[in-house]
């Protein structure tokens, strides 16, 4: 069995000083996948024996970033979608390995008053034609921060978020566009009526210890690969970020 977790730490600085290199040691995930670094090159020296390193940072300091840390040799790795209009924030590094691609992504954010839709809109179409150029010679998993609530059990207010950033019907029907294309949300696949369960809080309003959440970070893997899917996992008593860890597990 393969362990894949993801998480959006928030600052990775920030979540080494808040216990990750346990939370890491803990899940000794076969591939662990990060978002929002906002680190630079040259920041951060972590010593991860067995693993290798790959980072892709953003050109803004302090901003967005990810990074994947893999026991597999991948076979190639490439950073960004090969668009420029898209790879100045370091939100995707794709692995290769013999059976599937991996991809580690970190969605833009729509933003307050959805300044930043209409960029985000053309982002989710290019992101899912990448996806799909890949998936036309193996079979793909991405997980990561997708900053969308897909439905409304994936949110504690849905009808007071109806219009906010990562809760539009803008942003749920690209993702229905994707599923509809060959793709499974992992967790809703093994999980599919489950409430109550989320993988980011604010850190306003003692959103966490009300439970006031929301499912933004998940594994999607294109449908041939539902046989060998043994679980899904949102580990919601994982703190360090304001976004906890997600897992998926592959025969």
């Amino acid at each position: 069995m393969k362990k894949f977790v993801s998480w959006n730490v928030n600052g990775l600085r920030a979540c080494m000083e808040k216990g990750f290199m346990d939370v890491f040691r803990e899940l000794d995930a076969d591939v662990f996948c990060l978002q929002e670094t906002k680190l630079q090159q040259g920041q951060i020296t972590l010593d991860l024996p067995g693993y290798r390193q790959f980072w892709n940072y953003a050109e803004k300091k302090g901003y967005s970033g990810t990074a994947v840390f893999t026991k597999e040799e991948p076979l190639s790795v490439h950073y960004g979608l090969g668009i420029e209009q898209h790879d100045h924030e370091g939100r995707v590094i794709t692995l290769e390995f013999t059976e599937y691609y991996l991809i580690t992504v970190y969605v833009p954010n729509s933003q307050d008053e959805l300044k930043r839709l209409d960029y985000r809109m053309t982002w989710e179409d290019d992101f899912l034609a990448y996806v799909k150029n890949l998936e036309e010679k193996k079979p793909v998993i991405f997980c990561g921060d997708l900053n969308v609530a897909h439905r409304e059990i994936d949110l504690k207010n849905p009808s007071s978020n109806r219009r906010n950033a990562g809760f539009t019907d803008e942003e749920r029907a690209k993702f229905d566009t994707a599923l509809k294309s060959g793709l499974t949300d992992t967790f809703r696949y093994f999980y599919p009526d489950q409430e109550n369960i989320y993988s980011w809080w604010s850190y306003r309003f003692q959103a966490r210890a009300r439970n006031a959440g929301w499912r933004i970070d998940y594994f999607v893997v294109s449908d041939c690969l539902r046989d060998r899917l043994k679980d899904a996992k949102i580990h919601t008593t994982i703190t360090g970020s304001d976004h906890c860890p997600v897992e998926l597990d592959l025969l």
